[in-house]
């Protein structure tokens, strides 16, 4: 095991986070994002093979159902004829293209914020409170954001032979900074 010290420092609205990360975080944040991964391959696959996916009974029935804050924004999205086509296509598709990303760590931190994404609006539709505001739902949108901001993808994944591609003698993150917010 390595003993070199990897330290961690953040400032956000002027106040500063610290800390160390032990040496096997490496492996917990690959793990994190297999998790995730096979997680959204098996349910984009599920959904994909059975064919006629359709959000509407959901989109109409469930958030209003559960009392979410939002339920109007999902009855009127599920009442949109061409939103529903564009998310019985969107959610499978999703989620079997996220789970793929993952899995292979390609395209790391953009499948990680659809994901992320994904999950704040299942949270919002599956809204129950009961237990307390943290569900499944809103621990996985955590996940996801873990993922991408650790750069999970440069752990045994395809990312981190994107990042360094060499395009004119310049690795690609030099040559398209913009490049780390869907890589990595």
């Amino acid at each position: 095991m390595s003993t070199q010290e990897i330290r961690l420092r953040s400032t956000l609205g002027g106040y500063t986070a610290e800390g160390r990360l032990h040496t096997l975080s490496v492996w917990f944040i690959l793990a994190l994002r297999l998790m995730m991964g096979l997680a959204f391959l098996q349910s984009g696959l599920d959904k994909v093979l059975a064919g006629g996916f359709s959000a509407a009974g959901y989109l109409q029935n469930a958030p209003q159902a559960n009392g979410s804050p939002v339920a109007g924004l999902f009855e009127a999205m599920g009442s949109t004829p061409w939103f529903i086509d564009f998310v019985n296509v969107a959610v499978p598709w999703g989620e079997l293209l996220i789970g793929i990303g993952l899995l292979v760590g390609g395209f790391t931190r953009l499948a990680a914020f659809f994901g992320a994404f994904m999950m704040l609006l299942f949270y919002l539709g599956n809204w129950s409170v009961s237990h307390g505001y943290i569900n499944g739902d809103f621990a996985y949108m955590l996940v996801f954001l873990a993922v991408a901001a650790f750069g999970a993808g440069r752990i045994l994944g395809v990312d981190a032979y994107l990042e360094a591609y060499e395009i004119d003698g310049k690795p690609l993150l030099e040559r398209y900074p913009w490049a780390a917010y869907l890589l990595g």
